[in-house]
């Protein structure tokens, strides 16, 4: 524990109580040997989070209007996604840059990052921005340690089997332009993508992606918090991330 890290603990305790954040620094702390072993390739594993890979998009109600909000604009969404698509591929998408890899078959382009939005993006895919900045970076649902982008697969590409750096936050998918032959595994259980809904995913699981398929298979991530964490928690996380994040650079 550096003497900057307990003083981000200290003033989340002063206001929100000495044992707001016990979790947080558990975390810190953990053995790795008692999380699940589906998530042993994830960095930091909080406790007392449930250790459920898949989860019901509409199952939590923090998260259930975010889903809502995307589902009901996917046409718009998906419209202004193939028009930036076709248009500008070489500038408004790049080759995904993955903590593990960089894959020129996996295209991403970036409506947030590095902790704000990304105002580029709102003119090549207005109503995703929108959407985003309404109902998940306004509301405080959306988790700024990571980010939100379309996930483009080409054909032929796969994601192979990893786990993601921890379970505090949680991943969303719309599925905008799905093909044939197209498919997700989490944590064992493989699924397939339903254009114009969601899946919600614990991605501190092992998980990865494929398309088998002969078209783009197109979806837009969005990396909320865990509806198991609370607000005290979430501050001390962004802090103590940003720290260590400064430290390691």
């Amino acid at each position: 524990m550096t003497p900057e890290i307990e003083k981000i603990f200290e003033e989340v305790r002063s206001v929100h109580g000495r044992h707001s954040i016990e979790r947080v620094e558990e975390m810190l702390y953990a053995n790795r040997k008692q999380r699940h072993p589906l998530q042993a390739g994830a960095k930091w594993i909080m406790p007392g989070i449930s250790q459920t890979p898949w989860h019901d998009p509409y199952g939590h109600p923090e998260i259930a209007p975010v889903v809502r909000a995307f589902e009901a604009n996917h046409a718009a969404i998906k419209r202004e996604l193939d028009a930036a698509w076709a248009a500008g591929r070489n500038t408004e998408f790049s080759p995904y840059e993955h903590y593990l890899t960089r894959q020129e078959n996996w295209q991403a382009l970036y409506l947030f990052r590095d902790g704000m939005p990304v105002p580029a993006s709102r003119a090549a895919v207005p109503t995703a921005f929108d959407v985003l900045n309404e109902h998940a970076v306004e509301t405080g649902k959306l988790c700024p340690l990571l980010e939100s982008h379309f996930s483009t697969l080409l054909p032929g590409a796969s994601v192979s089997p990893h786990c993601d750096l921890w379970n505090f936050s949680i991943n969303l998918h719309l599925a905008v332009d799905i093909p044939e032959g197209c498919g997700i595994t989490v944590a064992g259980e493989t699924r397939g993508w339903e254009e114009g809904t969601c899946l919600l995913f614990d991605y501190s699981f092992e998980h990865e992606a494929w398309n088998k398929g002969t078209g783009t298979r197109t979806c837009l991530l969005v990396d909320l918090w865990h509806p198991e964490t609370t607000v005290p928690e979430r501050e001390a996380l962004v802090a103590v991330i940003t720290e260590i994040r400064r430290l390691m650079a």
